[in-house]
């Protein structure tokens, strides 16, 4: 089955903080977004993997994606052994996707960092007809970057005001991680500053672009415009 828009993730929260709103506006206009987690966050000092697994369900059910998958590789070397690559490379020719959105490269976060090379090695070694991995060949369009920690100066942001409620109830889903619950030891994610982050950088990008709430890309090649029009 082919997807107009495939959002890969290194974690099983990482999607909806950088881009929650892209992908509850994008299913809204009734194009087909599938999500892929790259690893369960077996390593996370809170939840289990079934918890995960679970949560980043109900937040896939939220968002308004068709299927969410989970390559399972392991938690802290992602891109570690060169079957990682072929495993990504295999499940983006079985997808078929128009766009690909990764994490942007630069993130306090090694997995993620390591997940936006592999991601982005992967796109294009799916289109290569001689790449000796199951699936034809399929070459996606662009590979968009979201942020996830860490941000820059966008290529350019989407308007996701009317999607931002969508988002929060989804990062909602992942309670194990977000929650400051008794048991739960306490991380960078699980106090109030982390959303805070979250928000705030949704709401300066918005703020730029003349709207309330918006996420930012990053894209590697010029943006090409008709005329210097705006409008």
């Amino acid at each position: 089955m082919s997807v107009d828009l495939l959002v890969f993730g290194p974690h099983p929260d990482d999607i909806e903080i950088g881009a929650g709103g892209l992908i509850a506006r994008h299913a809204a206009m009734g194009l087909t977004v599938g999500l892929c987690d790259l690893t369960a966050g077996e390593m996370g000092s809170n939840g289990t993997v079934d918890e995960r697994l679970k949560e980043s369900e109900a937040a896939r059910n939220v968002l308004g994606a068709v299927w969410r998958e989970n390559l399972h590789l392991p938690d802290r070397r992602i891109g570690k052994e060169p079957v990682h690559l072929d495993q990504v490379t295999a499940f983006i020719r079985q997808k078929r996707p128009r766009v690909v959105a990764a994490p942007y490269w630069v993130d306090r976060h090694p997995d993620h960092g390591a997940s936006s090379t592999l991601i982005t090695e992967a796109v294009f070694n799916a289109g290569l007809r001689r790449y000796a991995v199951d699936g034809e060949p399929w070459k996606a369009d662009w590979v968009c970057y979201y942020f996830i920690n860490d941000s820059v100066a966008p290529s350019f942001v989407v308007d996701v005001t009317d999607y931002y409620e969508k988002k929060r109830a989804a990062l909602d889903c992942h309670s194990s991680q977000f929650r400051a619950a008794p048991s739960a030891v306490g991380t960078r994610l699980n106090t109030p500053l982390f959303r805070q982050l979250i928000e705030s950088r949704d709401a300066q990008f918005g703020a730029l672009a003349g709207v309330t709430w918006a996420e930012g890309l990053v894209v590697r090649e010029p943006l090409v415009r008709p005329t210097l029009m705006k409008k």
